[in-house]
């Protein structure tokens, strides 16, 4: 089986080089409205420790200035003891593509990304409840941009189990005088794409309760793509986009929501005194596909509050557990909002889609952190999804006893010749990633 399944993935990244369409099994091939080099051209720091902080960390490498590239001379978890992580130093470029196996996973912890020009790949983030009392607070997302992130790529990673969303964007919605000014200030030009988003944690330690949430876009973020993701059991957020948004999902597997899967919301008492703005939002080449735990009739796409939202949609998919279809569109208030139908796709340019009914088949072989080795978590979870045994979890030991991942450590030199510095791609190719595990 293991032998079928490295044959599988070197179909699709042959597939990937042939198709004009924006997905890839290891990187990115289209960066969306992030325009951005990361930390090219900038010094090679090398993380050589496991530990939380101190020299030759990780957290020691995210917070040097300047230009730089981060590579791995380590493998394993890094427990981040309850503690949110902030990113306030940008052109940074975080190739988690070059730690060995079973390359690099945090934990317990959070990732906050306030910079500019920040390229992520190939890592793991689970936060987790590790213990805590419900509704006993310190509740992490996996990873979100806030105030003024921009031109900021978050390419093929793994976030579950978060107490928060497991992958959002935000900041400071109104700052500034005007609505250009607020689109300014808060996060803007995010990619977000061929991520494994999965298992929010329900009833957990965030103090309003049940919490299991996928993908948050806050008020105003502007030019925010999500591309070639996977969001699976996730009761809400998959994703919400709320007043003001301008974005786009393509080629996204949405599989068992609970009551909400993809969502616009403004929501007046959050707007008391502002004019509100108008949505644009684009759904093209998804598929949403009902589980266990969805609600019955669910639509894909769902409108609630006060504001109008600008709705592009177009090739997606909706059905429910029997392959049968599901509306679209639909609505979850009384509120005055309405969609407005628009023939132009709010899109980055070039973009193009594949058609939805080939993402079942592609998106198990390219999301997530390396899947040329893939983690044994993301795998099950991957196998839940075509089996539709998905479930919505209020702890990450349901169904998993031993909790959150232990790995046991390893180290291996970075080898700079080995690799192309201006993209952090392997010189012989990513294929050869994926034949080493073969071999």
């Amino acid at each position: 089986m293991r032998a079928l399944w490295i044959l599988a993935l070197a179909a699709g990244l042959c597939h990937a080089a042939e198709s004009t369409a924006p997905l890839h099994p290891a990187t990115y091939v289209h960066a969306g409205w992030a325009q951005t080099t990361g930390g090219q051209g900038g010094k090679i720091i090398r993380v050589t420790t496991l530990a939380a902080e101190g020299p030759g960390s990780l957290k020691a490498a995210l917070d040097t200035p300047g230009p730089r590239i981060v590579v791995f001379e380590v493998g394993g978890v890094i427990d981040m003891a309850g503690k949110s992580w902030k990113l306030r130093e940008g052109k940074l470029t975080l190739a988690g593509q070059t730690a060995p196996d079973p390359g690099i996973t945090l934990v317990k912890g959070e990732l906050e990304v306030f910079a500019k020009d920040v390229v992520i790949q190939h890592i793991s983030i689970r936060p987790g409840a590790y213990g805590r009392p419900k509704r006993s607070g310190n509740d992490h997302d996996g990873l979100s941009t806030s105030d003024g992130a921009a031109n900021v790529i978050v390419d093929h990673c793994t976030f579950s189990w978060a107490t928060d969303e497991n992958l959002s964007a935000g900041g400071h919605r109104f700052e500034g005088a005007t609505p250009d000014d607020w689109r300014a200030h808060t996060s803007h030009a995010l990619t977000f794409s061929h991520n494994l988003i999965y298992e929010g944690l329900g009833e957990s330690v965030h103090v309003k309760g049940e919490h299991s949430k996928g993908s948050l876009i806050h008020d105003n973020a502007t030019q925010t793509l999500l591309l070639g993701n996977v969001y699976a059991s996730n009761r809400e957020r998959n994703a919400l986009f709320k007043g003001g948004v301008w974005a786009a999902m393509v080629n996204n597997l949405i599989y068992n929501p609970g009551a909400r899967a993809v969502h616009y919301n403004l929501i007046a008492h959050e707007w008391v005194g502002k004019p509100y703005q108008t949505g644009k939002i684009t759904l093209a080449g998804n598929v949403y596909r009902a589980g266990p735990g969805t609600v019955l009739g669910l639509p894909l796409f769902t409108l609630g509050g006060v504001g109008d939202v600008q709705l592009f949609e177009q090739d997606n998919l909706a059905v429910d557990r029997n392959g049968l279809p599901l509306p679209v569109t639909g609505r979850y208030t009384t509120g005055p909002a309405q969609i407005v139908p628009v023939r132009e796709a709010y899109l980055p340019r070039g973009l193009s889609w594949l058609p939805p009914r080939e993402l079942e088949r592609l998106l198990p072989l390219y999301v997530g952190s390396r899947p040329w080795a893939r983690d044994p978590l993301d795998f099950k979870q991957l196998s839940d999804i075509a089996e539709d045994r998905g479930q919505l979890i209020d702890d990450e030991t349901q169904n998993n006893p031993d909790g959150l991942p232990r790995r046991k450590p390893t180290q291996r030199a970075f080898v700079e010749a080995d690799w192309n510095l201006a993209d952090m791609s392997p010189k012989a190719g990513w294929a050869s990633l994926f034949t080493q595990v073969a071999r």
